[in-house]
């Protein structure tokens, strides 16, 4: 009688041991989905902020890069003027290094929908493939992923 209770208890604490050990391997599961979630929002924020980031300096260097581009033809050897351009290849370098990347839109490149806006089109144009005509704004790319498209002017060939 005293080995049943004996046998009964045991079998009662083995049990309880049982629902322990799950509970607890269910919390550390729990924990480390919990910690992995974490990390990837985490990620992503900053993500977010470096995008949002890039996407406020993309219209200074557009404005710089067309104040070049309109430069007056006696002021292009200005020493100024060169270090006003040397300064939009540095930002754009340093830009790089955070993972973004221009976009390649240049006149007979391939379009793709996926990273080129097309904002005018060449309607007369015959031919079977879509090429970009002129780049109308840049693009740009960050770790791969578009974060603004390249607007474009499209032809046929």
């Amino acid at each position: 009688m005293i080995e049943k209770k004996k046998n009964k208890k045991e079998l009662e604490l083995q049990q309880q041991l049982d629902e322990l050990t799950a509970d607890l391997q269910r919390t550390r599961a729990d924990f480390e989905n919990y910690r992995k979630r974490s990390e990837l929002d985490k990620k992503a924020s900053i993500e977010l902020g470096k995008t949002g980031t890039i996407l406020k300096l993309l219209p200074v260097i557009d404005n710089i890069e067309r104040a070049i581009t309109y430069t007056p033809e006696e002021l292009k050897d200005n020493k100024w003027v060169q270090s006003v351009a040397g300064l939009t290849k540095n930002l754009e370098k340093s830009l790089e290094g955070m993972g973004l990347k221009r976009i390649d839109a240049a006149a007979g490149a391939k379009f793709d929908p996926d990273l080129h806006e097309a904002i005018q089109f060449d309607e007369d144009a015959t031919g079977e493939n879509e090429v970009i005509a002129e780049e109308m704004q840049a693009g740009y790319t960050l770790n791969d992923r578009p974060i603004r498209h390249a607007m474009v002017k499209v032809t046929r060939q």
